[in-house]
């Protein structure tokens, strides 16, 4: 028999409280007053919790008197990782298995990405290409970066200088965070923000500064950016289109940020991996506004737009005295990256027109089943205009907050969404939200919104 052992840490807590179960599952619903202080709300337990299994028989044969208690010396981590436990993209996926319910929480697709690409991948494997890349990336493919980057912003980048090949885009945002964040430097996010993010910000060192995107449209709230910017920011982070909102920040919205960037000398680090993935309206990077190339790091990856996200493929663009800084940290993470898979990569980049036409009717279609499926069930749906994800208020079924609501989904539903208090600094204000992903083929899609429509009751 297996006996987990599950800890949650109450956000700035020292010691950990530990909840023993019979067998391997994590619970939503043990929720614990408030006993701190600090820019965390403590309403919630921390939904990053550390899942360890330990063999109930090896326990008793140790302990002569039987006892199952573990033994096991207490997990370590840095006191700037504390809070930073099991993702809950992690936690969702191993519930979803576990209770066999419709995956709608996790990013990837149930499906596979284009054939050409692939058979790119297995020819490069096939050709020898199988040894350490160039640090920064194999030239062919820096050059297919920027000519991609030219056909989007129109803007000439140098592939050797300010081209950074990162193993996926995570990585980008951690090198661009270690190599040109400071102990002590300011960092604006807009919450809710991908949980990344505040990770890496906090192993630079960072004192982050938040502003809250508010629902139904998310908007930029500019006055109070315009009083938390000041000559102290280091950089403001963007992630546009939005993860988890499915918001896609407008011109004039990231024209005052441009502004304000530029008269308090301002970087700005942003992320565009969901570019081709818009509907609404069109993408804008920031790098291509006026002014603003020469202070912004672009990061981006091959994983969404072409439903590759397991060969972790990314970049990063900056002018030459922005990269220096990424590379540094870069050489120093992972050093270099899959070497058959930026081959592939270039052919990738290569496609014509035609395949992101496709892409966006799929992934339009797809949307519109889920969308249509969850006002249907008595969800209140916020607009989505980019990404593969569509959030929700849960509050018409009557559950307490967005962790006892995804719970109940997946124990009494079958069906699993992300919680969104985990994308907040202040948990409360996410925990209306739930966030439901629509990157699986239809026949899930449907079975999702037919299992919510038959036991989701609205109170």
């Amino acid at each position: 028999m297996i006996r987990s052992q599950c800890t949650w840490t109450c956000c700035e807590m020292l010691s950990p409280l530990s909840f023993k179960y019979s067998s391997t599952f994590l619970s939503f619903s043990n929720f614990i007053p408030p006993l701190v202080t600090s820019r965390r709300s403590t309403r919630y337990p921390s939904l990053m919790a550390t899942l360890s299994t330990v063999s109930t028989q090896e326990d008793a044969a140790s302990n002569p008197n039987g006892s199952t208690q573990n033994t096991h010396p207490p997990l370590q981590v840095a006191k700037r990782l504390e809070k930073f436990k099991t993702t809950i993209f992690t936690q969702m996926s191993m519930l979803a298995i576990k209770h066999g319910a419709v995956n709608l929480g996790q990013g990837f697709p149930n499906f596979d990405g284009p054939e050409f690409v692939k058979e790119a991948a297995i020819q490069a494997i096939k050709d020898g290409k199988n040894q350490y890349a160039r640090g920064y990336g194999v030239p062919e493919f820096n050059s297919a970066i920027a000519s991609r980057f030219k056909r989007d912003t129109g803007l000439d980048v140098d592939p050797e200088k300010e081209i950074t090949v990162t193993s996926g885009c995570t990585e980008a945002i951690a090198a661009t965070m270690l190599g040109l964040i400071n102990p002590g430097d300011e960092v604006i996010l807009f919450a809710p923000f991908y949980d990344s993010y505040e990770a890496t910000l906090s192993m630079a060192g960072a004192k982050i500064k938040c502003i809250t995107l508010q629902p139904p449209d998310f908007a930029v709230p500019i006055d109070e950016l315009k009083s938390t910017i000041s000559k102290d920011t280091r950089a403001i982070l963007i992630n546009t289109p939005h993860n988890p909102t499915g918001k896609m920040f407008t011109r004039e919205e990231l024209n005052v940020i441009a502004s304000l960037c530029i008269e308090n000398d301002v970087l700005v680090f942003t992320d565009e991996v969901y570019d081709k993935l818009t509907f609404e309206m069109d993408h804008i990077s920031m790098a291509s506004l006026p002014g603003m190339y020469e202070r912004t790091v672009t990061m981006n990856s091959l994983g969404k737009t072409f439903s590759l996200t397991g060969w972790k493929i990314g970049w990063a663009i900056a002018p030459p005295h922005l990269t220096w800084g990424v590379r540094q940290a870069h050489s120093f993470l992972t050093f270099a990256t899959s070497t058959p898979m930026q081959w592939a990569a270039i052919a990738a980049l290569k496609a014509p027109n035609s395949y992101y036409e496709e892409l966006k009717r799929d992934y339009s279609a797809k949307k519109e089943i889920l969308v249509e499926g969850l006002n249907a069930v008595g969800f209140k749906v916020f607009p989505s205009s980019g990404t593969y994800f569509v959030v929700v208020d849960h509050t018409p079924f009557g559950l307490e907050n967005d962790i006892a609501f995804c719970e109940y989904l997946i124990k009494q539903v079958g069906v699993v969404a992300i919680p969104t208090s985990v994308f907040y600094l202040n948990p409360e204000d996410g925990k209306n939200l739930v966030r439901f992903t629509f990157c699986k083929d239809e026949g899930t899609l449907r079975a999702a919104v037919e299992r919510m429509k038959e036991k989701l009751k609205i109170k």
